[in-house]
């Protein structure tokens, strides 16, 4: 049996010595990372990444995840309503977990994966909806979610109709109507 590691060579320990991980083993995900998210080489010029677990006033995951849309970064949007969802109150999460949906819908549609990004999107538009419906609250911090519904929607639908890929910035949805 070997004892050198995952791949029983050398070749393989330094592999896994190389990789950006925590002290208990645990994947960083250092690596630079283009405006829709996806990795580069190491080494190579990225976007600023968006710091993860930052606690945010919900006004500020607003503002912030809206510039970030307009810059045609939705990954990193994404970044901003995740930490609102696992941040906030309890019942707000299922809010902030449905904006994530929809910011991931358009990384997808952006990036070419075309039907991710249209489950998304009607995932995330469905989950903005039931819980206005549940809540009665229908602009919380000033966001339109039907607005942001139907976005999504006829964006899922723009998508499936023409089979291409989309420019996130030119189709990055307004939070607040």
């Amino acid at each position: 049996m070997s004892t050198t590691g995952r791949g029983g060579d050398a070749s393989s320990d330094e592999a896994t010595d190389r990789r950006d991980r925590d002290a208990d083993g645990r994947a960083r995900n250092a690596r630079p990372r283009d405006g829709l998210g996806r990795p580069l080489p190491y080494g190579a010029a990225g976007v600023e990444r968006q710091p993860e677990g930052v606690v945010r006033p919900p006004e500020r995951s607003v503002v912030e995840a809206q510039e970030l849309l307009a810059a045609g970064k939705p990954f990193h949007a994404h970044e901003v309503f995740e930490d609102a969802w696992k941040s906030g109150p309890a019942e707000e999460r299922a809010l902030w977990r449905g904006l994530a949906q929809l910011a991931v819908g358009l990384t997808h549609a952006a990036r070419g994966n075309l039907t991710g990004g249209v489950r998304l999107l009607r995932r995330g538009a469905a989950a903005v909806e039931e819980w206005a419906s549940e809540t009665g609250r229908r602009r919380p911090y000033g966001m339109d979610l039907a607005g942001l519904a139907g976005w999504a929607r006829e964006l899922a639908d723009d998508v499936e109709r023409d089979g291409a890929s989309v420019d996130a910035g030119a189709r990055a949805p307004r939070l607040r109507g």
